[in-house]
């Protein structure tokens, strides 16, 4: 049987409250209720019991034999509630649990993380790499990153993030072609990434007709970061975000050979329960990436640093390839 069923819980917080405070009023407005939602509550106590627990005289309220028996065991409890309630509050609030899609993850999230701990040095961070950051299946995070066109429904999310892409590979890739002079030079090799998914807007801007395009028989189900292995191995051209693999193109393990970038149409959420938007390590984490992401853009585009506007939305997001990067 169930405690709640075998004892009035809701009662005997009332009955600590007026023994405490030793006035019925005075219980009613600590507890927020009526002074008669207060009386009764006190009468099914004393039903259940079979006994009075108070005497009421005019000028004074007197515990009886019974309500001061039962008024220390009462009270031990409730201080054990709280102080379990606080105990997990506080673990609650020491740990911060992010879900991140891999590439997001590893090639931005994961490196600037030790930014935010020196900010905050009294949050600890838990970060788990999903395919889907908001998978249902999963414990609920405190807060995920998720990738789609549209905010999800019901939930609180802030655009934090829309990245270009353009064609990358390896030099030596490149080298087997005698070089890359023009776009129309890359329907020479084979393509890892899905010739036809979003990107084929970038053929569009360049002048292309995509159809000759010879693609490879690995699939990466989108995620960017496996493509990008591949294509630093040199089993061809991947579509990719120079913003993510800022490291691999300064470091020559992957080349450019064309400025010209598409969007996808795709926006980074930062996205939690609406219940947990007034959580402090949620604030904190959400003003950090915010800034973080703003800083970093900024640099790697030369220009002053500008803050991205945040939002919320209801809409549904739609499940697609994007989702995995």
């Amino acid at each position: 049987m169930k405690l709640s069923r075998r004892f009035p819980l809701n009662a005997l917080r009332v009955f600590e409250a007026v023994a405490r405070l030793e006035n019925f009023t005075r219980a009613a407005e600590e507890l927020g209720m009526t002074q008669t939602a207060v009386s009764y509550q006190i009468k099914l106590l004393e039903d259940h019991l079979g006994d009075t627990v108070f005497i009421r005289k005019p000028r004074a309220l007197q515990l009886t034999e019974t309500g001061r028996r039962l008024l220390p065991k009462v009270t031990e409890a409730f201080t054990l509630l709280g102080d379990a309630v606080q105990s997990a509050r506080s673990i609650a609030d020491e740990t911060l649990e992010i879900h991140s899609p891999p590439t997001f993850a590893s090639h931005w999230l994961s490196p600037q993380l030790l930014a935010f701990q020196a900010r905050h040095p009294q949050i600890a961070v838990r970060l788990l790499r999903q395919m889907d950051g908001t998978d249902q299946n999963r414990t609920a995070p405190d807060v995920a990153i998720h990738i789609a066109s549209e905010p999800l429904e019901g939930m609180i999310c802030h655009p934090i993030l829309r990245l270009e892409y353009s064609p990358m590979l390896a030099p030596r890739l490149a080298e087997n072609l005698d070089g890359l002079r023009e776009p129309a030079d890359l329907l020479r090799l084979p393509w890892i990434s899905d010739t036809r998914g979003w990107w084929r807007e970038w053929f569009e801007a360049a002048g292309i007709d995509p159809a000759p395009i010879r693609r490879t028989s690995l699939n990466a189900l989108g995620a960017l970061e496996l493509e990008a292995k591949a294509a630093i191995a040199g089993h061809g051209v991947a579509m990719l975000s120079p913003f993510f693999f800022s490291d691999e193109l300064a470091s020559g393990r992957l080349v450019q050979p064309f400025d010209l970038c598409v969007g996808d149409g795709k926006t980074y959420w930062l996205v939690y329960q609406p219940a947990r938007r007034n959580a402090p390590k949620i604030k904190a984490f959400h003003a950090w990436i915010e800034d973080a992401l703003a800083h970093d853009l900024a640099t790697k585009a030369g220009r002053p640093v500008e803050t991205p506007p945040a939002a919320s939305g209801t809409a549904l997001a739609p499940k697609d390839s994007a989702a995995n990067r």
